[in-house]
């Protein structure tokens, strides 16, 4: 197997370099998380109920799961750059046009439910758009980089995500009691700026799959493996997300407002920790299957051992521990798949992993709350054990990748 990194190339070309991918998935990662950050308050302003803040979130990642397969495949017929600068400039536009929507809300009587469709109408747009982004990234990664170095590299491009994660949400806290509007517009500025800079350094010479290439099917047996691990991996982080503030609220009996400052550190501790694990990935240079496997025992104990916290730091800490196994879990899985299959399918696996990981933002909300109202503890035993038999399932794996 070969990769466009083994292609000869124009001796004009420049290097390919993973600063510009790093910027973008920082600065998207940004802009989404500020609004997450930001739903509640808005929500109370223009009265929505949380279940249609909810929906309007989880429209996005319907998108996403629906859209990342079709953008990966189209990369892979005509090329990485077309299709990510098409995907950032619908994104950059579409989210602009949902923070104009939001502060018309927030300054006019505008009907609940007409704000409500608002918000599931942009956010939608926004999750088809931004659906290229990541999957056709993660292609582009795979065409330039060699197979032992791809979960470093990937690794690298999800530390700047990860690192999004946790600016976003605090600086929209920042500026949030000055305009509720501000931080929105603000970071809808920011995709943007990582349009242009990618226009500007994007190869222009790409490989692209043969006329008569054979579609890269969903039911595929090589990416069977880094689709059951993506699924699980999001999902075990979802169910994390939703859960963590009622957990603080009924298991460690804080107030409201305690609570909630509970929450969002281990929710902050989550990123700073992603961060860590990935930086330190991409010096073990490992293999992704090994890196999959202890990765997913740390994030199994991490969050099976929730069930015994019985203070916030015991709660910071679990949850510390337990992204630092996914940390090498998630880009592990990316690199994984796409040592799995042939230089022109890179696009349509990216995709579809990114499609798995949807489902998993989709349903592990659903499934988290469900089980919580059985037992305060269960959705974190759920979880970690999901991770273990990940792992364990790893173990069986004929050879590392």
């Amino acid at each position: 197997m070969t990769s466009i990194a083994d292609a000869p190339s124009e001796a004009a070309a420049p290097p390919f370099s993973l600063k510009p991918l790093m910027f973008e998935s920082f600065v998207c990662s940004m802009a989404m998380m500020a609004f997450v950050a930001l739903a509640g308050p808005i929500a109370r302003v223009i009265g929505l109920a949380p279940w249609q803040v909810g929906a309007a979130m989880t429209v996005a990642g319907v998108a996403w799961m629906l859209m990342a397969r079709v953008w990966g495949a189209a990369s892979d017929r005509r090329g990485r750059r077309p299709v990510i600068l098409f995907g950032l400039t619908g994104f950059a536009i579409s989210y602009f046009l949902l923070a104009l929507f939001i502060d018309l809300a927030l300054r006019t009587a505008m009907l609940p439910a007409i704000a409500f469709a608002g918000l599931l109408i942009g956010r939608g747009v926004a999750g088809i758009f931004y659906a290229a982004v990541p999957a056709t990234s993660a292609a582009l990664v795979a065409d330039h980089v060699a197979p032992d170095r791809r979960a470093g590299a990937m690794a690298t491009v999800g530390a700047a995500s990860a690192a999004g994660m946790v600016i976003g949400p605090g600086a929209a806290g920042l500026i949030g009691p000055i305009s509720l509007s501000l931080p929105l517009y603000l970071t809808a500025a920011l995709p943007a700026v990582a349009l242009l800079v990618l226009w500007r350094v994007l190869p222009r010479q790409e490989l692209r799959a043969p006329a008569n290439a054979r579609p890269l099917r969903l039911t595929d047996t090589r990416l069977r493996r880094p689709m059951a691990v993506a699924f699980v991996a999001m999902f075990s982080v979802a169910i994390a997300q939703i859960t963590v503030g009622f957990y603080a609220l009924d298991q460690l009996n804080l107030d409201p407002a305690r609570a909630a400052n509970a929450a969002g550190i281990a929710l902050a501790t989550v990123g700073v920790a992603l961060v860590l694990a990935q930086i330190v990935l991409r010096k073990l240079g490992w293999p992704p299957a090994r890196l999959i496997r202890l990765g997913g025992i740390i994030g199994g104990l991490g969050f099976a051992s929730v069930t015994l916290a019985s203070s916030a730091p015991m709660l910071w800490a679990c949850y510390g521990v337990a992204a630092f196994g996914m940390g090498w879990v998630y880009p592990s899985v990316s690199a994984l798949a796409a040592n799995s299959v042939d230089r022109h399918e890179q696009g349509a696996t990216a995709g579809t992993i990114a499609a798995a990981q949807g489902l998993g933002v989709i349903l592990g909300p659903i499934a988290g709350t469900a089980i919580y109202t059985m037992d305060n503890g269960a959705p974190y035993a759920l979880v970690g054990a999901m991770l273990l038999v990940t792992a364990l399932w790893q173990q069986k794996s004929c050879a590392d990748r």
